[in-house]
């Protein structure tokens, strides 16, 4: 699909897109107003299928009852994710679907919930890191996600997205040590993404056993709510991980509702975890 449509109505540059979800505000009144059991957030390919069916699905996600959404910019080498959320990038690259189309996505669905963009670093590093924030500033985003960017490596980042008022959101997974928890938690905006298991994204069967020691360590290391994701597939384990956690990140379930059955498949498989969430 070409890329205008959605994409093309971003507000100038130095405008701030008036976005009722936009920033760290968005995602903390998210998590503290949601009235379920925790914070439901799906996580969507920007440009899978094409523009206009990811800024459909998204509308269905806030429909349905999700809380925030999780937005995908697709990359060629995306380290974190498994094979239904890469092929889906891969399918949008290969119909030119760019940053700027997916922050036209990004625009039109901040208007209804926080949007939170999730990218790697070589695709903030090749526009500049305050040229990217300012972008998705003006896009209406409310938070940035690079899982590929070293904590240690990402102080400079975090500056712009605060200058901007978008929340760098850190990743904490089972392997991080108690020193890493602590630099982690010190400097987490917005939430904290913990990754239930060490690999990629994908759906699983089980939740693994040592998953309410991981979110026990996380809270213990940050003051903003814990969101585990990796591995959620279905409403038990969705209801299973809100016992533990403040929010619920279900991704390549969701990506794959959307390519198999468009925007009324994503409505229906986010209400059925809204539900288990109630």
């Amino acid at each position: 699909m070409a890329e205008g449509g959605v994409a093309g109505n971003l507000p100038p540059a130095g405008e701030r897109g008036a976005r009722t979800g936009g920033g760290t505000d968005g995602i903390a009144a998210a998590f503290a107003s949601h009235g379920k059991s925790a914070a439901l957030m799906p996580y969507l390919m920007g440009g899978f299928p094409d523009l206009d069916a990811s800024r459909a699905a998204g509308e269905a996600c806030a429909d349905a009852g999700a809380d925030l959404l999780e937005l995908g910019v697709p990359f060629s080498d995306p380290l974190a994710d498994g094979p239904v959320i890469q092929a889906a990038g891969t399918h949008a690259i290969a119909a030119g679907v760019t940053v700027d189309g997916v922050l036209g996505v990004c625009h039109a669905l901040s208007a209804r919930l926080p949007v939170v963009l999730m990218t790697y670093a070589n695709a903030v590093l090749s526009h500049g890191d305050e040229s990217f924030v300012g972008r998705a500033a003006r896009a209406g985003a409310a938070g940035l996600i690079v899982p590929d960017l070293p904590h240690d490596e990402s102080a400079e980042l975090r500056e712009a997205c605060d200058g901007e008022g978008i929340a760098l959101v850190p990743l904490a997974a089972p392997t991080s040590t108690a020193e890493r928890l602590a630099a982690i938690g010190a400097d987490a905006r917005g939430f904290v993404y913990t990754v239930s298991v060490a690999g990629t994204t994908g759906e699983r069967d089980e939740l693994p056993p040592e998953l309410a020691d991981t979110v026990t360590q996380v809270r213990r290391a940050a003051d903003v709510p814990v969101a585990v994701g990796f591995g959620i597939a279905t409403g038990e384990q969705a209801r299973r991980v809100a016992e533990l956690a403040d929010g619920v990140i279900v991704g390549s379930r969701v990506v794959r509702a959307a390519g198999d059955d468009g925007p009324d498949g994503v409505r229906r498989l986010v209400e059925s975890l809204a539900e288990a969430l109630s």
